[in-house]
């Protein structure tokens, strides 16, 4: 029973940040004149419509994961029209940071809960920092989901942030690429980007670097959270 409430918390973590990533994207991507996510039911934070769209990254290779590692590896997608993206990279642009952005706010907002935790005298540093237990709760009981729920959350969205920012496509780190380039190199890239054969490689890649990259960066992150404590 332990485990299993150990896994409904992952997954509702889980859950609500890819979600909140991809209604980001659909939200933006619409304001900025393409309405495909849009009329495709996902500017919302309810995740059926996510589901429905990626029901194996957003159902069945969480679970599979938890089962095999104690941990949750996913993806969603919100889709969108790449002339719109040709025509308009700079506005592309901005819908492709809007998904990292809406971690960037998920993470901040659990590091808040975590230091007011903290403040009121609910919350302990957790002896040995994991990904899903940075607290713990000082008196046990209802308090040590939400410590695990809240630690999810501010390491899950973090991660998610530093992995989709890396600049290899379809990360959404390539698709922010445009905002540092003239109009013209900005098309050129965009069409080569949606051309890209290399797609899946590129994500290896991007995993492999996250062993380098995301362990200085957790650090750094924690060492916030915790100043002056």
């Amino acid at each position: 029973m332990e485990q299993i409430t150990f896994g409904l918390i992952w997954y509702v973590a889980f859950l609500f940040s890819t979600t909140c990533h991809e209604a980001a994207h659909a939200f933006v991507a619409h304001r900025l004149g393409d309405s495909t996510a849009h009329d495709g039911g996902q500017v919302t934070l309810n995740p059926v419509p996510h589901i429905r769209r990626e029901p194996l990254g957003m159902v069945l290779v969480p679970i599979v994961s938890f089962l095999a590692g104690g941990w949750m590896i996913g993806w969603a997608s919100a889709p969108y029209d790449p002339h719109w993206a040709e025509r308009y990279p700079k506005r592309s642009a901005l819908m492709a940071l809007a998904g990292p952005g809406a971690n960037m706010v998920l993470m901040v907002l659990a590091g808040c809960a975590i230091r007011a935790g903290m403040y009121a005298g609910l919350f302990d540093l957790a002896d040995g920092i994991t990904f899903s237990q940075v607290v713990v709760p000082v008196h046990a009981g209802l308090l040590d989901g939400v410590c695990i729920l809240l630690s999810i959350m501010f390491t899950l969205n973090l991660l998610l942030m530093v992995f989709n920012l890396l600049p290899l496509p379809p990360l959404d780190g390539s698709g922010a690429l445009p905002l540092f380039l003239s109009d013209r190199q900005a098309s050129r890239y965009m069409e080569l980007m949606h051309q890209s054969t290399f797609q899946f490689l590129f994500l290896i890649v991007a995993w492999n670097a996250m062993d380098y990259i995301f362990a200085p960066v957790y650090s750094r992150a924690l060492d916030l959270l915790l100043l002056g404590t």
